[in-house]
């Protein structure tokens, strides 16, 4: 069964972040809020794809159900923080 935790570890290695908080406690449906360097310049697609690259094939084959994203770059989460 997936976790939160284990799906915030997997993000924190495959992704350079500043902030990352992963929710969800049914072990299939998530919410996650991830705040990458890497995500500059890149369209909010992109942005989710490398997300899902860092997850592998997790979503593919239903070990993840859903997971809905939130993607910020540092300068757009300090934005919103201010």
């Amino acid at each position: 069964m997936m976790t939160s935790e284990t799906i915030k570890q997997l993000i924190a290695e495959g992704l350079q972040t500043s902030y990352l908080e992963v929710k969800g406690d049914d072990g299939t449906h998530f919410e996650a809020v991830i705040v990458s360097p890497e995500f500059e310049g890149l369209t909010m697609v992109k942005q989710h794809q490398l997300v899902y690259a860092a997850l592998g094939r997790r979503i593919d084959t239903g070990e993840i159900h859903a997971l809905g994203l939130k993607t910020y770059t540092p300068a757009e989460w300090q934005a919103m923080s201010a």
